[in-house]
């Protein structure tokens, strides 16, 4: 682990007030809060999403089984808590390639009795490597539906990284009626500060890739959008109550079933 180049699951833990990041990584947070300001509540915005799509998933459409990728640093309450708490029998596999995630892995796999909480130390860019895991093939059965959440990852990997094709070849190994729920920042909804977010990236060494609705929308090819669609992050199924502009916070969200 290199202490001296910023990992977005650290920044994002510092945006979100936690203690597990370094110099390094609070620089690149304050450069980019510089340019976006409201960035740490956009971040809570992220997790606020997890939890309402997390309670569709179990709640109405029946998922008992998730793959969560770039899970990041433990924020209670985790997606498998959330889940558990409506039925505790449902089983999660996390994912990501931060080795501070893999030290707190032990506290993402505190599961309910009934259920099951996995961590696999992986990357989005092998998914060939995730799939053959033993850890995701002893905790999930590929052969019922399966969760797919893939929660403001998507914006590290370039074009040039292929992201649609690595997202396929996951989407490929789900049966029908799996699911995807996606978070994307975007540059759509305030270009003169996002601009100036990826320029913060660019020059801490990091990749951030603001992506269009109709970009974000191509990741979910083939499978049936669940309403309302793809839309900003918090005004997906938003909580009663919930007075904010929807495009306060600069992502595109969505879920999306497979056929």
């Amino acid at each position: 682990m290199d202490v001296f180049v910023p990992h977005s699951a650290r920044v994002y833990d510092w945006w979100l007030g936690g203690k597990d990041n370094f110099a390094a990584d609070r620089a690149m947070g304050a450069a980019m809060i510089e340019a976006i300001p409201t960035l740490p509540s956009m971040a809570k915005e992220n997790r606020r999403f997890v939890h309402r799509v997390a309670r569709y998933l179990v709640t109405e459409a029946g998922i008992r089984q998730f793959i969560d990728i770039g899970t990041g640093i433990p924020t209670r309450p985790n997606l498998h808590e959330v889940a558990q708490a409506i039925a505790p029998e449902t089983r999660v596999v996390y994912v990501d390639n931060d080795p501070i995630v893999l030290a707190h892995a032990r506290a993402l796999m505190i599961s309910s009795e009934q259920g099951r909480s996995e961590y696999i130390h992986a990357d989005l860019r092998r998914p060939e490597q995730i799939l053959a895991d033993a850890r995701l093939t002893d905790t999930l059965d590929l052969g019922r539906p399966v969760a797919l959440t893939l929660i403001a990852v998507l914006m590290l990997l370039s074009d040039e990284d292929d992201p649609m094709g690595r997202l396929a070849t996951l989407m490929r190994a789900l049966p029908s009626g799996s699911y995807l729920a996606i978070t994307h920042p975007t540059q759509e909804f305030n270009p003169a500060e996002m601009n100036a977010a990826v320029a913060a990236a660019t020059r801490g060494g990091m990749t951030l890739v603001p992506r269009t609705r109709a970009e974000v929308e191509r990741f979910f090819d083939g499978w049936k959008l669940v309403e309302p669609g793809v839309v900003p992050v918090r005004a997906w199924r938003p909580d009663d109550g919930d007075p904010a502009d929807p495009k306060s916070a600069y992502y595109w969200a969505g879920l999306a079933r497979k056929p």
